[in-house]
């Protein structure tokens, strides 16, 4: 299904600002049905020439304050994945349902728990860039020993923000969050520049068993489309209740 996303920024302040760097973006094309069986009611899973798509992004957070206000030791600084998928509500509000967030913080896990109602772990993380003589990125997570990620990923071409009817446009360029509290779904605002997106390699040494948990298996086959972006500078508002399907 093919929206057009917002890409203004909300009115009223944030609640949150933070830069995400050394962003990476693995996807893989899934069958609609897989999606749809494993999302709460009220949800539709969204798809790209009839194709859904599973995602896994690891990156860091730097600065992650209120707005007028200073960084938190503990708080501002950590590293994440997330594994994802896209979705909309009755033909409208294309937006992003996130399966896990793994954090490195404890604050953050607890934060993000208690007023988003996201489904956030903490998990034990190492990032490393290394300039060869382009950003090469080294990430490990582990969560418990059973949820675990091990990649090297680095750009390869030119960056290009991703243009609007594009498969690029419609993984990344996302603007809603949803979530599901056990009652009601809930859905919060993004805001950032367009990604400074480049085409991505994922180097040799891949292992995952992050995505599994997410109760949709990644397929065998070829490597996963994979995209970076070096850093955005991006404000979360405040969760609301999602609207509910137009009757019309």
């Amino acid at each position: 299904m093919a929206f057009r996303q917002t890409v203004t920024a909300p009115p009223g302040l944030p609640l949150l600002r933070q830069l995400w760097r050394h962003l990476g973006f693995f996807h893989w094309p899934v069958e609609p049905d897989l999606i749809s069986a494993v999302l709460p009611p009220g949800i539709d899973v969204d798809t790209f020439d009839g194709v859904a798509y599973l995602g896994l992004v690891p990156f860091t957070m730097v600065g992650t304050r209120p707005p007028f206000l200073p960084a938190l030791p503990g708080f501002s600084d950590f590293h994440e994945v997330n594994v994802r998928t896209y979705v909309h509500v009755g033909g409208r509000d294309p937006g992003v349902w996130f399966f896990s967030l793994d954090a490195s913080s404890h604050l953050a896990v607890s934060g993000a728990r208690a007023l988003y109602k996201l489904p956030y772990f903490h998990a034990s993380i190492a990032m490393a860039v290394h300039q060869d003589p382009i950003d090469v990125i080294d990430f490990r997570s582990s969560r418990n020993g059973a949820a675990n990620l091990r990649c090297t990923y680095q750009p390869t071409g030119e960056v290009r923000p991703a243009q609007p009817d594009t498969l690029e446009f419609f993984l990344v360029e996302r603007y809603l969050l949803y979530s599901w509290d056990g009652r009601r779904l809930r859905t919060a605002r993004v805001f950032h520049q367009p990604y400074p997106l480049q085409t991505a390699r994922l180097n040799d040494g891949f292992e995952d068993t992050l995505v599994a948990q997410s109760g949709v298996a990644r397929p065998d086959g070829p490597p996963p489309l994979a995209h970076y972006a070096r850093e955005v500078d991006a404000r979360i508002y405040r969760p609301r209740v999602a609207r509910e399907p137009s009757s019309a």
